[in-house]
């Protein structure tokens, strides 16, 4: 009886088996060093980036937003905003929703997660999506424990509720700033491919792989496949 429970347990969890990556002492030694290290050499840059978002339109320096960390447990990522306040999302949901549903005809030129010539997007905030700087407040993120330094996109809760359930398998690791598909040809993907990537990160996970992606990385915000 309790063997049985046990199988029922397991079959039950939406996120699949633990992967390693969520208790390698390697892999969370990597997200401090390098967020700490990063911190350090870009405080003075954060700092001026802050100074410009909030002297170039109204609102505060830092845009907080609840994700779905891992294994569906929500925090706050912090990003600089780009975007003017109180803006309307619906149109961006709405392609995503479209995406989510499998509606080919769907992908923005721009990106997954993009909409051409998005009107929220402030003239600052354009610079900084463009060379994914608006993501350096995630750092503070990965030295919390809430993210990692390689990992899934951190979703909001309405796109996850939309995902397959296949897909639900991307919570098993904890979200991250860059990733696998960051650095796949972000722009030519859709969302669903996107998600496809995740879970073969997931089910293939390697120190040695996230260190290949990060060092992948910066030649991927060259293309300008960054901002999400």
């Amino acid at each position: 009886m309790i063997a049985n429970e046990s199988r029922d347990h397991v079959s039950a969890d939406p996120y699949g088996p633990e992967c390693p990556a969520v208790t390698s002492r390697a892999k969370r030694a990597m997200d401090v060093v390098v967020a700490g290290i990063a911190l350090t050499a870009l405080g003075p840059l954060m700092l001026l980036i802050g100074a410009a978002v909030r002297l170039t339109s109204r609102g505060p320096a830092l845009f907080r937003q609840e994700r779905v960390g891992l294994r569906g447990e929500p925090f706050t990522m912090l990003k600089f905003r780009s975007m003017v306040v109180d803006n309307d999302d619906s149109a961006h949901r709405e392609l995503c929703t479209r995406q989510l549903l499998g509606d080919e005809d769907s992908a923005a030129e721009d990106g997954v997660f993009k909409l051409d010539d998005d009107p929220r997007v402030t003239a600052v905030g354009r610079w900084l999506r463009r060379l994914s700087l608006d993501e350096l407040p995630q750092l503070i993120n990965v030295l919390r424990g809430d993210m990692s330094i390689v990992g899934p996109r951190p979703a909001l809760q309405w796109e996850v509720d939309l995902y397959p359930p296949r897909h639900l398998r991307r919570l098993a690791v904890r979200p991250g700033i860059t990733g696998l598909w960051q650095v796949s040809g972000r722009n030519r993907l859709s969302m669903l491919e996107m998600l496809d990537l995740d879970v073969r990160y997931v089910d293939d996970w390697s120190l040695w792989g996230d260190i290949m992606i990060l060092l992948a990385t910066p030649a991927a915000l060259l293309r300008g496949d960054g901002a999400r």
